[in-house]
């Protein structure tokens, strides 16, 4: 296993590895961590899962989730991927999209082994994570560097292979396009998430903004954003 690849140049959306990829046709899903529930929706609509049960650790985030009315195959429960409130072995397929190195780092370990516990046999973990790479990181850990965490996350992905608990199936590496319209939309999205508390001091908030700027065109600013995606399988008890 590595934690990135340089080399890789394939810029897509992840919907479409995840179509490529897994079986989603009548499965049982599981989102940890799914935010704005964006992921979740593109998932929902596609017209092939079961049903998804769309897992939120920020208090604030899931009453919004809440208010969604126009996904009757989804519910919406307020948990943490640490100790994830479902049965044992009751999902095909368990996804996380960049929120592992979210966990608290002594407890990563625990959240892999709650995936392996609420799979089913020969169930499927789709766990991606940011890489520590490219033009948006390099504005990001300005004010929020999370080298450390990344590597954590991906040193508990790997321990959870080493130690027989899943099966490593393969690893994927792309990137996704990014784009703001204006650094105020930069701030709205990124600065001023409910689930972390950035406070900038001006002077770094300035600095910020100066580097987002320097991306900035009369359209906005793009950005390649570099993932990786961990496809594990749960190994038999």
């Amino acid at each position: 296993m590595k934690i990135s690849d340089p080399a890789n140049d394939v810029l897509c959306d992840e919907y479409d590895l995840i179509a490529a990829e897994l079986p989603l046709e009548n499965a049982q899903v599981l989102e940890l961590g799914c935010g704005k529930a964006e992921k979740t929706r593109t998932i929902a609509q596609a017209g092939k899962v079961a049903a998804i049960v769309a897992l939120e650790v920020d208090a604030i985030q899931h009453a919004q989730n809440l208010q969604i009315a126009d996904l009757p195959n989804v519910s919406f429960r307020h948990g943490a991927a640490e100790a994830i409130p479902e049965a044992d072995a009751s999902f095909d397929i368990v996804m996380m999209f960049k929120s592992l190195h979210h966990v608290p780092t002594d407890r990563m370990d625990l959240a892999l082994s709650e995936i392996w516990r609420v799979l089913k046999p020969g169930g499927l973990a789709w766990i991606s994570e940011p890489v520590y790479a490219g033009e948006f990181n390099e504005i990001l850990r300005l004010f929020h560097d999370e080298k450390a965490v990344r590597e954590a996350a991906f040193a508990a992905v790997r321990r959870s292979v080493d130690d027989g608990r899943f099966m490593l199936v393969r690893q994927r590496f792309f990137s996704t396009p990014g784009h703001f319209d204006s650094f105020g939309q930069f701030e709205e999205r990124v600065i001023r998430v409910t689930h972390t508390d950035h406070r900038l001091a001006p002077e770094l908030l300035a600095a910020v903004r100066e580097k987002f700027e320097t991306h900035l065109s009369a359209t906005g600013a793009d950005f390649r954003n570099p993932l990786r995606v961990d496809i594990l399988r749960k190994a038999p008890s």
